[in-house]
């Protein structure tokens, strides 16, 4: 098969629900490009301390202990797409309290708050995994990162100029009401077009049931966590230790990279803006990479090229060392997610995806994010305490030494390699 016929079917899968949350996942992903990466600098603006940057990233994880579980469970019994419809109503909604937020206080509550609702992500994941044939799955799953991330390319650069320019206070005002309307429109799209994959039980749900469904859907983890098959096992530790690692030196990034190297808010738009360019430039040839070296050797490529790369940014001390780094994390991250995305809905069947998904995510790691990495549809249960744990603890770190994050991160690649390469195997035959 020719390339050009390669990107024409790639292209042809994006139909449907794809489209649809394709579409979705452009206004959303354009938002927190802005925003995110900046975020510990509004903790700071706002009276906050590295201590206060690590609590905050730690209590989003702490409502997920609550509602994954029944989010996957909801997710195979009571349909998807009025979970993801409600939480993205909701998400825009509490992110008004960043925009109006007087100290890093409301910023915490807020936090908790947009916890509860990563309900929306297992039903979300579930989908795209019954909407992809096994066969092109990494290629899918890539070309969906690419289509998403790239209007979103400059986000980060017009941010931190914008934050030049009004000072990170208001700036960041205006960021966040401006991603509180991307998932306004977001979920009304979603509400109009966004067609179910499941087929839910004819018993409805009600508020009443929700303490049934609750201890239902916790009392069926252990049986579920039990069939799991080896390879899935050990992937969902290094998912664990990928989160972990994005926790403890995320959010720390950009605080390093000014307070340290001595880089402007606009540098650091431009180092992310080249950074996305590249990343998105990478996905669909990795993503085709995938589908014909495997799922195992791409993710181990991936991991090896972070070990090499990551850890280096804590002697860095010019634009330059800092562009490189953040470039071997983009081709890290692009070999990555379609690696592990693929791998995880070739291991799960379709009927568990929303209960399996909500314990593990959908595999969607991101290497050396700079914006935290404690949120988004990779993350599930089973991630939430270690995660906690990570964020609380990256704050401490930084304050005690702003090299140590870096140096978990060297730790944490190091298992992530060793838990690759003898335990994760590509299956015979994978799920439909």
């Amino acid at each position: 098969m020719s390339k050009a016929w390669s990107l024409r079917d790639t292209l042809r899968s994006m139909r449907g629900n794809m489209l649809v949350l394709t579409l979705t996942g452009v206004l959303g992903m354009f938002g927190r490009s802005m925003a995110f990466p900046y975020a510990s600098l509004y903790i700071l603006a706002l009276g906050g301390e590295p201590a206060q940057i690590g609590l905050i990233n730690s209590l989003s994880p702490l409502a997920g202990l609550l509602v994954f579980p029944l989010a996957g469970y909801l997710a195979d019994h009571a349909g998807r797409v009025k979970i993801i419809v409600l939480a993205g109503y909701l998400s825009s909604a509490t992110l008004l309290l960043y925009v109006f937020a007087p100290s890093w206080q409301l910023i915490a509550l807020a936090a908790l708050l947009q916890g509860f609702l990563v309900i929306q992500f297992p039903p979300s994941s579930a989908i795209i995994a019954d909407s992809l044939s096994p066969r092109d799955r990494g290629t899918g799953f890539a070309a969906m990162r690419t289509l998403i991330g790239a209007p979103a390319l400059f986000s980060p650069y017009l941010a931190g100029a914008l934050l030049d320019v009004l000072g990170v206070n208001l700036g960041m005002r205006y960021l966040y009401g401006f991603l509180a309307l991307a998932y306004l429109v977001s979920a009304t799209i979603n509400l109009r077009f966004l067609k179910e994959t499941s087929r839910p039980s004819e018993a409805r749900i009600g508020l009443s049931d929700i303490p049934g469904t609750l201890r239902k859907a916790y009392a069926s983890i252990p049986a579920m966590l039990g069939q799991l098959p080896r390879s899935l096992k050990a992937l969902a530790l290094v998912i664990i230790l990928g989160f972990m690692a994005n926790a403890i030196a995320g959010p720390f990034w950009v605080v390093y990279a000014v307070e340290h190297i001595g880089l402007s808010s606009t540098d650091w738009g431009l180092i992310l803006l080249i950074e996305t360019a590249l990343r998105n430039l990478a996905y669909i040839p990795a993503g085709v990479m995938v589908d014909r070296v495997g799922r195992t050797k791409c993710m181990l490529a991936s991991l090896l090229l972070s070990l090499v790369s990551l850890p280096l940014f804590a002697i860095s001390s010019s634009f330059i060392h800092v562009l490189l780094i953040r470039a071997a994390a983009a081709l890290a991250t692009a070999l990555s997610i379609p690696a592990c995305s693929a791998l995880m809905a070739d291991l799960v069947p379709r009927d568990k995806r929303g209960r399996v998904m909500a314990a593990l995510g959908r595999g969607t790691v991101m290497i050396g994010i700079a914006s935290g990495g404690t949120g988004g549809p990779g993350v599930g249960f089973l991630v939430t305490i270690p995660l906690m744990i990570a964020s609380l603890s990256g704050g401490y770190l930084y304050a005690y030494n702003p090299v140590y994050p870096w140096a978990f991160v060297l730790l944490a690649t190091l298992a992530a390699i060793t838990l690759s390469a003898l335990f994760i195997r590509d299956p015979d035959d994978a799920e439909i």
